[in-house]
C-alpha cells in the first residue's frame, strides 16, 4: 500500500516572515492526517535550514526545487543535493516543465539530477508532462513515456523516487484534465515503471498528480486511480488551503 504523499512546491515566492505558514502547517496538521500521509513543503534556497529546523520532529518534511548533478565544484550559483541534504532537506524536485522551459533542461540532466539526490540520500520527485500543444497533437502518451525512460535513473526504487504528472498546460491556469485524462496517463506510468524495474518496484513508487490543484478539486482529483497524492503549487503558500487539500485523504 502506497503511502500517500501531498508537497507543496514554493517556486519562487517566500521571505524569512513566509515561516509562519509553515508554523500554521505543522500546528493545524490533524493527528489522523498525519498518520495517514507524508506532507512536504519545498521553500526557495534561502528558507530550507530554517524551515527544516523549525519542521523537526514535525508531520512536515522539508525538500528543495532543484540541485546540481555534481557534489561540489566550480558551479556559480548552484546548489548540490549534498548541501541540500546537510541544509535538513529531505526531497528535491527535478525536471519540473518550468525548468525545462526556462532553463532548457533535457531528460538526461533531469536524470543526472535525480541520480545526485539518490547519492545524497534525498528523495528524487521527478516530474514530467506534456504541453497543450503535444496533448491537442495526441502525443500526451508518447511525451510522457519518452521524459520517464529518460529521467528516471536505472534501480529506482519507492524509497528514493517519486515520479510527478504536471501537465504544462494546466499549471497555473486553473485548468485541469478529466480524472479520465489524469488516470490514463498515471495508468501508463505505473505499467512503465513496473515493466522497467519490476512489479514489487514499480508499484512501490508513488506517482502524483500536479496542476491547478485547490482545496475545491482535491478530493476529486486525489481519488483517480493510480494518483497518490499531489504535488501542489499557489495553494500550497498559505496554510489553510494546502492543509484542506491534504485533508482530501481524511
Amino acid at each position: 500500500m502506497r503511502r500517500p504523499l501531498v508537497a507543496g512546491n514554493w517556486k519562487m515566492n517566500g521571505l524569512a516572515a513566509s515561516i509562519v505558514e509553515l508554523d500554521l502547517m505543522i500546528k493545524d496538521c490533524p493527528a489522523t492526517l498525519a498518520a495517514r500521509i507524508d506532507l512536504l513543503v519545498c521553500p526557495p534556497f534561502t528558507l530550507i535550514e530554517e524551515f527544516a529546523a523549525a519542521a523537526a520532529g514535525s508531520s512536515v518534511m522539508i525538500g528543495a526545487q532543484d540541485c546540481h548533478p555534481k557534489p561540489s565544484g566550480a558551479h556559480t550559483g548552484d546548489i548540490s543535493a549534498e548541501m541540500l541534504k546537510d541544509s535538513g532537506a529531505r526531497a528535491v524536485i527535478v525536471g519540473h516543465s518550468e525548468r525545462r522551459a526556462d532553463h532548457g533542461e533535457q531528460d538526461a540532466l533531469v536524470r543526472a539530477k535525480a541520480e545526485a539526490a539518490r547519492r545524497a540520500g534525498l528523495i528524487a520527485i521527478i516530474c514530467v508532462g506534456e504541453t497543450l500543444a503535444e496533448r491537442e497533437a495526441g502525443r500526451t502518451l508518447e511525451v510522457v513515456g519518452r521524459q520517464l525512460s529518460g529521467s528516471v535513473p536505472d534501480g529506482a526504487t519507492g524509497e528514493e523516487v517519486v515520479i510527478a504528472y504536471e501537465p504544462v498546460w494546466a499549471i497555473g491556469t486553473g485548468k485541469t484534465p478529466t480524472v479520465a485524462d489524469i488516470a490514463e496517463v498515471h495508468g501508463l506510468i505505473r505499467r512503465e515503471l513496473s515493466a522497467r524495474f519490476g512489479e514489487a518496484a514499480g508499484q512501490s513508487i508513488r506517482v502524483l498528480y500536479g496542476g491547478s490543484v485547490k482545496p475545491e478539486n482535491a478530493r476529486t482529483l486525489l481519488q483517480a486511480q493510480d494518483v497518490d497524492g499531489a504535488l501542489v503549487g499557489g495553494a500550497s503558500l498559505k496554510a489553510r488551503d494546502f492543509l484542506a487539500i491534504a485533508e482530501a485523504y481524511l
